[in-house]
């Protein structure tokens, strides 16, 4: 992982820090009896992982926050008792940024009021005052940097030049002790590959016990994580979006600089994997992580037509990984494609 984000205060409104701006906290107000938010945050930094706050907009337990419950209203049109709401979340958010600056917010439950009401603008100038290079996701009613799709991976890679992924491990995002519906270790790398291809990050959930222990199989899912992102990393970070699908049966990315492209295969090839379109030469081809260089071959090319021959890659059992394994495939320069119908034979 390279950054985390931690709940500081959801819709129920009880915060995890030491807050002076309301009465309801885990200080204050629950048995723990103490902030939860400083021990984490100096763990964070000690391991050089960026920090992130999430943050609820809306606070059902607020007496002065309109809405209650899902059918119960406190009060409409009270502009007087709105406006103290709005400053009890400014001096929440101010608290947050002047104590421990997180390089991201994360916004949530900004549907129930609009980007006015909420004073998005303000909010946004409130955080940047101190804490200039702070990114945002975009729940805050149009004034993010990053779109945040949930749960279901984008079939299409969103408009957004930023985006992330945030999905949990089973069904629940916080410790449900009759969810046992967790997805494998292999279902959820291979949606983080997919995320990858598309240019995006997984923000993937992790939901501790009420005595803040991890779930077993949480744990599993972590630790194959951490195996696989090890072996990977350089197919993983400072990658970008790969090409378009119609050209590799799997999922890809491409390094900055474009001259190197990364096929994932999470299934085992039934015979050698193919690419097509692919207009470059190719200077080699090695096994992500393991460093086995790969035979490969280009069929079909002809030297009458433009079109180029299709690259095939044998991928021997020996160097296949248990979950996805990772091609590397070497260019003579950024990568250019062939996006035609094909070319028929001309003769007279």
């Amino acid at each position: 992982a390279r950054y985390t984000v931690i709940t500081t205060k959801h819709h129920d409104g009880v915060a995890l820090w030491d807050t002076k701006a309301g009465d309801l906290s885990t200080v204050k107000s629950t048995p723990a009896g103490r902030d939860l938010i400083a021990p984490f945050v100096k763990e964070v930094r000690k391991q050089g992982l960026k920090l992130g706050f999430y943050y609820s907009l809306l606070d059902w337990s607020h007496p002065d926050y309109p809405n209650k419950t899902r059918t119960e209203v406190r009060y409409k049109n009270d502009p007087d008792r709105w406006a103290k709401f709005v400053k009890f979340n400014f001096g929440q958010l101010s608290e947050l940024n002047k104590t421990w600056k997180p390089d991201l917010y994360w916004f949530d439950g900004d549907w129930e009021q609009t980007a006015e009401a909420w004073d998005s603008k303000g909010i946004i100038n409130l955080l940047r005052s101190t804490n200039p290079n702070v990114i945002v996701n975009s729940r805050i009613q149009g004034y993010g940097d990053y779109a945040t799709p949930e749960q279901g991976v984008p079939v299409v890679r969103p408009a957004d030049k930023y985006w992330e992924l945030c999905m949990t491990m089973n069904d629940s995002w916080g410790y449900q002790h009759a969810d046992t519906n967790y997805k494998n270790p292999f279902m959820l790398l291979r949606t983080f590959v997919d995320c990858l291809s598309m240019g995006g990050n997984l923000l993937l959930d992790i939901g501790p016990k009420e005595d803040g222990t991890i779930p077993a199989e949480q744990i599993a899912v972590l630790k194959e994580f951490g195996r696989w992102t090890k072996k990977h990393k350089e197919a993983i970070y400072e990658t970008r979006a790969g090409i378009p699908c119609e050209h590799f049966q799997g999922y890809t990315t491409l390094n900055k600089a474009g001259d190197i492209l990364y096929l994932y295969l999470p299934y085992k090839p039934n015979g050698p994997i193919e690419v097509k379109g692919l207009v470059n030469k190719v200077n080699r081809v090695w096994v992500v992580g393991n460093g086995a260089m790969l035979p490969y071959k280009v069929y079909n090319k002809n030297y009458w037509s433009e079109v180029p021959g299709n690259l095939y890659i044998d991928i021997p059992e020996r160097v296949q990984d248990e979950q996805i394994t990772v091609i590397a495939v070497l260019l003579d320069g950024p990568i250019k494609l062939y996006r035609g119908v094909g070319q028929v034979i001309e003769s007279n």
